[in-house]
């Protein structure tokens, strides 16, 4: 039974065509394994009755505009941003839609999914990490990578896996890295650069997505069932409803943020974020 208390956000069904789509041991986060055949075989999701769950990440009001980053101690990067200039990504709105948004299954899903071997990518390019939110399965691998000429490192701070903090120098360095347990979110800075952050989604399945630059996200190839879907936000905060996903059925849903929410959100946020150097 589902507590519709908890739904802060309006769930409209449509009936369209199916569309899916960090190891070590548990709470650790150390160099990854070489990859080895899976011991336990994926869950086989029928396509002729899974579903999706699709939507958009709509704002409501007006949004916090972004911050320009002072990047003058670093010339290199910030030729990399044109005449604009290198601005902080905590929010980015559309025409309404919000970007950077957690999506994902919290509750629900009583199937086991392995690692995928494919690793993650975050990049450190133009002093900045890409992308903003990462997500990514336990025990799949992560790789960091350097694209800048100069020193950046990646300090982790979980609250429930093993954190890391690793410098990468130069550039073309690659790090494998990855995380034991699920945890939402892991934020990540860069102790040489203030303003560069990110957050790591770590999850049991493959069910999560990020909001796009127009709100939008998608988690196919879903079992029929009830599920409790999350979104969460570095400053807006963390929403949660009920989706009850039919065979073949998409269900579109829509979460709503407003500036007011980020006075009562309780996220990961680490340290505050220091613009300039």
């Amino acid at each position: 039974m589902f507590d519709k208390t908890r739904t802060w956000a309006t769930v409209a069904v449509a009936c369209l065509a199916w569309a899916c789509g960090g190891g070590g041991d548990a709470g650790a986060g150390g160099e990854a394994p070489a990859v080895e055949e899976a011991a336990e075989a994926a869950p086989i999701i029928d396509p002729a009755t899974a579903g999706t769950i699709a939507g958009v990440i709509a704002f409501k009001g007006e949004a916090a505009a972004p911050q320009a980053i002072d990047m003058s101690e670093e010339p290199d990067c910030a030729d990399g941003y044109g005449s604009e200039g290198p601005l902080t990504q905590s929010v980015v709105v559309n025409d309404g839609r919000l970007a950077n948004v957690f999506v994902y299954v919290k509750e629900g899903l009583d199937l086991t999914f392995p690692a995928p071997p494919d690793p993650v990518l975050l990049n450190q390019e133009n002093c900045r990490y890409h992308p903003h939110i990462v997500g990514l399965q336990v025990d799949q691998p992560l790789q960091i990578s350097n694209s800048d000429p100069l020193l950046h490192n990646i300090n982790t701070q979980p609250s429930l896996n093993r954190g890391f903090n690793i410098s990468q120098p130069q550039a073309g360095m690659e790090t494998t890295r990855d995380f034991g347990v699920p945890e939402v979110m892991i934020p990540v800075k860069c102790d040489v650069h203030g303003w560069m952050r990110a957050y790591i989604g770590v999850l049991d399945h493959p069910y999560f997505a990020v909001s796009a630059a127009d709100g939008s996200f998608s988690m196919p190839k879903l079992p029929p069932g009830g599920y409790v879907v999350e979104a969460w936000h570095e400053l807006y905060g963390v929403q949660t409803m009920d989706v009850v996903v039919g065979e073949g059925e998409t269900v579109e849903v829509s979460f709503t943020y407003d500036a007011g929410m980020a006075e009562n959100a309780e996220v990961p946020l680490g340290e505050p974020l220091v613009l300039g150097h």
